[in-house]
């Protein structure tokens, strides 16, 4: 992995096929991806905060949250 800038920070995630592989258990049928975004720390921790919130108010996993912010995004952005 290249180092981050200073006052850069990387978001990213694991995929369910990396997570399970150290609990054991089978892969999901659906597949994830990493996806890497150089943001600020404040975003970082703002990001990482929301999508708590999120999965505790809503009961979905960390994937299905952070599909819906990217979606929401593309939306947004008409892409």
């Amino acid at each position: 992995m290249r180092p981050v800038p200073a006052g850069v920070a990387v978001v990213w995630c694991m995929s369910h096929e990396e997570k399970r592989a150290g609990e054991g258990g089978a892969p999901t049928p659906a597949a994830t991806e990493i996806l890497a975004l150089h943001v600020s720390p404040d975003l970082v921790r703002a990001f990482q905060r929301c999508k708590w919130i999120i999965i505790a108010e809503t009961g979905q996993d960390q994937v299905e949250v952070m599909n819906e912010m990217v979606r929401d995004f593309l939306v947004k952005h008409g892409c």
